[in-house]
This record gives C-alpha cells, sequence and structure tokens, in this order.
C-alpha cells in the first residue's frame, strides 16, 4: 500500500513539474512581407534601406523597385556603395542592378516583388522577380 502511495506521490509531483515548466519564448521576425512609405526626397537612383529590414529600395523614372540585402555567398548583409553593393564579411561586389562583380558570391542579389498602392511600397521577401522587374504606378 505504500508503495501505491509513493507512486501516486511521484506521479503528482511529475505533473506539478510538468505544468510549472518555463513557457519556450519565441522572438517573432519581421514580417517577410511589408509596407514601406519611401522617403518624399529620394532622388532617382539613390537607395533606401528601410529601418529592420535587409532589403533595399530605389526609385527611378521607371518605377520602384527592391532588391535583397543578404549576400548570396554565406548570407552577410551587403551594404550600399557608390558602385553597387559591397560584401564586408568576404569581399563580394555587386553592381548597382545586384549581378556579380567580383567573387566570391555565386549568384547575384535577388531582386523582390514589390507593388503600389497610394504613395506606400509593399515589398514581399518571400516573392523574388526577375531583374529589371519595377512597379510602375
Amino acid at each position: 500500500m505504500s508503495a501505491l502511495g509513493a507512486f501516486a506521490s511521484a506521479l503528482f509531483l511529475a505533473f506539478l513539474g510538468i505544468i510549472r515548466l518555463p513557457r519556450v519564448v519565441v522572438s517573432a521576425s519581421p514580417s517577410r512581407k511589408f509596407r514601406v512609405k519611401l522617403p518624399e526626397s529620394l532622388q532617382p537612383g539613390e537607395p533606401f534601406v528601410p529601418p529592420g529590414r535587409n532589403v533595399v529600395l530605389f526609385r527611378d523614372s521607371e518605377g520602384v523597385y527592391a532588391i535583397s540585402l543578404v549576400c548570396t555567398h554565406l548570407g552577410c548583409i551587403v551594404k550600399p556603395s557608390p558602385n553597387g553593393f559591397e560584401c564586408p564579411c568576404h569581399g563580394s561586389r555587386f553592381a548597382p542592378d545586384g549581378h556579380v562583380i567580383g567573387g566570391p558570391a555565386p549568384k547575384p542579389l535577388p531582386w523582390l516583388a514589390v507593388s503600389l498602392e497610394g504613395n506606400e511600397v509593399w515589398v514581399d521577401g518571400n516573392v523574388t522577380v526577375q531583374p529589371g522587374t519595377k512597379a510602375r504606378g
């Protein structure tokens, strides 16, 4: 009888321990589809990197487009430069349209889907498009 009591106590304490386990805390990453309001002062061909995003947006006479800033070599975040983009980790260089001009990156920077709603730009980081694809509006 005492064995049964000890077993029931152990089960009860185990159940209490499970209930009190810490809850998993998951940091929500920013949505890969987001809305951006371009600055009024943004000049044609001038890069605009929205705060907290790994994307650069450009506006020109043909429309608005977005290029990912994630290097295709090992995933570092490239930085806009006067001649395009440069990877601070391993030295890859990209032209202003994202194509590779200096390795070790194996592929160009992907262009991302954009759409316009009024004066706001929607960027969908889950959808890549052909280089040169621009949202017109």
